[in-house]
């Protein structure tokens, strides 16, 4: 016997269909490429995605279709997202800021067939369309008045597009198992793998990013995701803003701390997220100006882990209230939220803050386990770690096209590549990657442990561990920082900081400083190309 409840398919475009019918008036606010700061609203990108969708079944798309956006964080990109799934296609978001050949790897390797594009990436895609197999459109996210008047592409503009259309378009039922976004990982080893995200997978995490203790999203929040749209699904705010009706805030093209300062103060933001790149940026421009946050209150943080002064600082001087969240591509992305729990609460100041250094717990729909080399499974004592698997509603079951083989082991877990603790609350804490933690006399050292530390000296702005070769030790820790703008900070200086606030053995043997470090496409630390770099360094020996 089933139970006697209505069978309602969880498709995305019930999530925009909610909003412009329960929230019409609940602005969307974007700055765009073209300059002007655009104000519209649910209702408005409902109508417009329809219209959207309209245009895609007119140039020939079909439900299963996979149609690209080259995109920042804006209304038209908002308008797509919702459209191509709409009319049964697959929104499959592409990172700019990949190199050319894995921009050519993926779009051929999804089979894209329409691809939306912003002017700022004009150059890069007449660059790569010879070698774009599969693409039959491209069209450019503006207006009549931007078209470029010579190009070698056989462009169609946005905006006519649009236009053009009646907007008398029924959304396309499809089965909820359906396939409506994609997304490919970083790809730091070997070519990228694809994510396809399901509709139902998209409106259960949507469910779960909208609760008070992930993000805790209504109609009264003013939210502005500086995390792309391009990746992970923008941690879902786009799709869960619908969901609430919160007001949505787009910083466009824009990642420069003063305009998105601006944003924020102007537009009464008082919800944020962004990896932590972006927040020591904020921090720098705050100490240098001297200015406020205006009504902002929460800011989450995930992409790598939060070093503990960014916390402090955040909350000590200026009020704002900072949760870690941990995810991954792969899990849509959010895997844990940090939002303190009453035992928390209840703590001391510095436990407290111990607590909001972890990653956090796990959300209703993402199961989670450490397990040693040998597969059995780790205490939750805080002490024991191990790898890091998960499973649930919108963790990968596998890749696209079967990429990568089977990535489940028998009972369905996925291994993260991640090595953690979980404690007797259930707080799980990132150690390292797996491929990052340093093994040192048959012990392990925490890279991450170290860069949080290093990052609260004074005088730096960014740092990096990896292990070197050493003769005795087989690895020790390497420290490569870049310093702030006009600082003068030393070796012995960094390394007089990080006495007491590390064992003593975790010490690094040198400290480098360079200009930059490498980044992924995303934003998160590249090892591995730092390991190239100082592949043949040798360690002081005094």
């Amino acid at each position: 016997m089933l139970g006697g409840m209505q069978d309602w398919p969880l498709l995305v475009w019930r999530l925009i269909d909610h909003a412009a019918l329960n929230h019409p008036n609940r602005e969307v606010v974007s700055l765009t490429v073209e300059g002007p700061k655009v104000r519209t609203n649910w209702r408005e990108v409902r109508d417009r995605a329809r219209k959207v969708a309209q245009a895609l079944v007119g140039l020939g798309m079909k439900p299963g279709d996979r149609i690209a956006t080259l995109a920042w964080n804006t209304y038209r990109h908002l308008e797509c997202w919702y459209g191509i799934s709409g009319m049964g296609g697959v929104a499959h978001t592409i990172n700019p800021r990949l190199f050319e050949d894995q921009i050519v790897y993926i779009a051929n390797h999804a089979e894209d067939r329409v691809l939306f594009f912003d002017l700022s990436f004009l150059k890069l895609v007449e660059s790569v369309a010879p070698r774009l197999n599969t693409i039959e459109k491209f069209v450019l996210l503006t207006d009549r008045a931007h078209m470029p008047e010579n190009s070698p592409l056989e462009l169609l503009c946005y905006e006519d597009l649009v236009a053009a259309q009646d907007g008398k378009f029924d959304w396309v039922d499809v089965d909820e198992h359906a396939p409506s976004g994609l997304c490919y990982t970083s790809g730091t080893t070997g070519n990228p793998k694809g994510v396809l995200y399901s509709h139902r997978s998209n409106v259960l995490h949507a469910f779960a990013a909208s609760l008070n203790d992930v993000f805790g999203l209504s109609a009264q929040t003013v939210v502005m995701p500086f995390s792309p749209m391009y990746h992970a699904n923008a941690w879902s705010v786009p799709y869960a803003a619908a969901l609430t009706g919160a007001k949505l805030v787009l910083a466009g093209p824009h990642t420069d701390a003063p305009t998105l300062h601006k944003l924020i103060v102007d537009e009464d933001v008082d919800f944020t997220l962004a990896v932590p790149t972006v927040w020591l940026s904020m921090l720098q421009h705050l100490e240098k100006t001297g200015e406020h946050l205006g009504k902002l209150k929460r800011v989450a943080i995930g992409g790598s882990a939060v070093p503990r002064m960014m916390i402090e600082r955040f909350q000590n001087d200026h009020g704002v209230t900072v949760s870690q969240i941990w995810g991954m591509t792969e899990l849509s992305p959010i895997g844990t939220s940090g939002t303190p729990c009453p035992d928390v609460l209840a703590m001391g100041a510095e436990a407290k803050l111990d607590a909001q250094c972890k990653q956090g717990r796990a959300v209703f729909g993402v199961e989670m386990k450490i397990v040693d080399d040998a597969g059995a499974e780790l205490p939750r004592d805080g002490v024991a770690f191990g790898r890091l698997l998960v499973r649930g509603p919108w963790t990968v079951g596998q890749y696209f096209k079967g990429d990568g083989g089977q990535v489940l082991d028998a009972d369905g877990w996925f291994d993260t590549g991640d090595v953690a603790t979980l404690d007797a609350l259930s707080y799980m804490h990132i150690v390292d990657r797996s491929k990052d933690v340093i093994k040192s006399g048959g012990e392990w050292i925490s890279s991450i442990e170290l860069e949080n530390a290093a990052v609260g000296c004074p005088g730096i702005a960014e740092a990096a561990v990896i292990g070197v070769a050493h003769p005795k030790w087989d690895e020790r820790p390497l420290l490569v920082v870049v310093r702030k703008p006009d600082a003068s900070v030393s070796k012995d200086e960094v390394l007089a900081y990080l006495a007491g606030k590390i064992a003593k053995w975790w010490t690094p043997d040198d400290v480098v400083f360079v200009n930059e470090l490498p980044h992924t496409a995303t934003g998160k630390l590249l090892k591995t190309a730092l390991r190239d770099q100082f592949r043949d360094y040798v360690l002081p020996t005094i």
